[in-house]
């Protein structure tokens, strides 16, 4: 998320009243806030798990939360605090927070030209709608939402609600507050009961051309190329990119942070665990594999009892002929 205008370290520690020791210097400029997934020059980010240090210090964040005394990078300013997530926190709540709406259709929302707006949908703060959309009844566009042109959204839809992003601490739950957008371009059809959840501080992208059917969920931070296809009741989890023209059939599931290459097509029933690099591939199962392949190992393990049950009597012959040759 960028800011509107550009904070000195100093004024962001008075301001939001965070207390730590500043290695670097003071006056270095912040210009937006993001996760390390998506961090750009000039962001502030935060990291809190040693695992992610030495990818955060690499990253292109100008000011850093950090919870140890390392030594700092000389393109970098530290900012050592006994809680980096919460003091990260503390500036997402001022910069995005909850506006209560009475009206169906926010005043800031911009409409475009031959846009159809059914009755009973809302749409929040900051959208804005191309030319050409229809969207349908029941359809709820969270604030700062951007669609392009000529988009279709059916009933019940949902788009841009809070990520499901948690981090478990002694006392329950801590909400990662979601700062981010949705982004949907032009040519795009969203069928019923679709979820596509904002960016935490990043963008959740849908490329043009795009086709989902009913009961699809993208995660947070999810960037999908152009012309992709996904059907009934797929989910892809957040901070996941899948590139141009993927087709992902029904009941499907993808993990997070996984790169789909152009072209794969994810058979029905399929679960996808890890990267996909090569492109134009078909792939099934459960984790999924290239999809022939798949299909020999479950027809060997239909053979498996078989084979099984043939080893238990040929294990019963050589007993015998054992017994026989002890009896000679």
């Amino acid at each position: 998320m960028k800011f509107k205008n550009p904070i000195s370290v100093e004024e962001l520690l008075s301001k939001f009243h965070i207390q730590a020791v500043v290695k670097g210097n003071p006056d270095t400029q912040i210009t937006g806030i993001n996760e390390l997934h998506s961090i750009v020059e000039g962001d502030l980010s935060f990291v809190d798990n040693s695992k992610y240090y030495d990818r955060m210090l690499k990253s292109n964040a100008a000011v850093i939360l950090i919870d140890k005394e390392i030594d700092c990078p000389t393109d970098k300013v530290l900012l050592i605090t006994e809680d980096p997530l919460k003091a990260y926190l503390t500036v997402v709540a001022h910069f995005t927070s909850f506006n209560p709406q009475s009206e169906p259709i926010h005043p800031s929302a911009q409409i475009g030209e031959g846009t159809v707006i059914q009755p009973c949908t809302f749409i929040g703060e900051n959208v804005v709608i191309g030319k050409n959309c229809i969207i349908h009844s029941n359809v709820s566009i969270y604030a700062d939402t951007v669609i392009g042109d000529n988009v279709i959204i059916h009933s019940g839809s949902v788009i841009g609600a809070d990520a499901c992003y948690f981090q478990r601490r002694p006392g329950g739950w801590l909400k990662i507050e979601s700062c981010g957008r949705v982004v949907i371009g032009n040519d795009v059809e969203i069928a019923c009961n679709v979820c596509i959840d904002r960016g935490v501080s990043g963008d959740t992208i849908i490329g043009d051309g795009c086709k989902f059917d009913n009961l699809v969920q993208i995660g947070h931070d999810t960037i999908i190329g152009k012309n992709c296809l996904l059907c009934s009741q797929c989910a892809i989890a957040g901070c996941s990119k899948l590139e141009d023209e993927v087709v992902i059939w029904a009941k499907s599931v993808v993990n997070k942070d996984v790169t789909i290459a152009k072209g794969t097509t994810l058979l029905a029933l399929s679960a996808l665990d890890k990267s996909v690099t090569e492109p134009n591939q078909t792939l099934f199962g459960a984790p999924a594999i290239e999809a022939r392949k798949k299909w020999r190992e479950m027809v060997i393990a239909k053979q498996i009892p078989d084979l099984v049950e043939e080893f238990k009597k040929l294990q019963q012959e050589v007993s015998t002929l054992k017994a026989k040759l002890l009896t000679k």
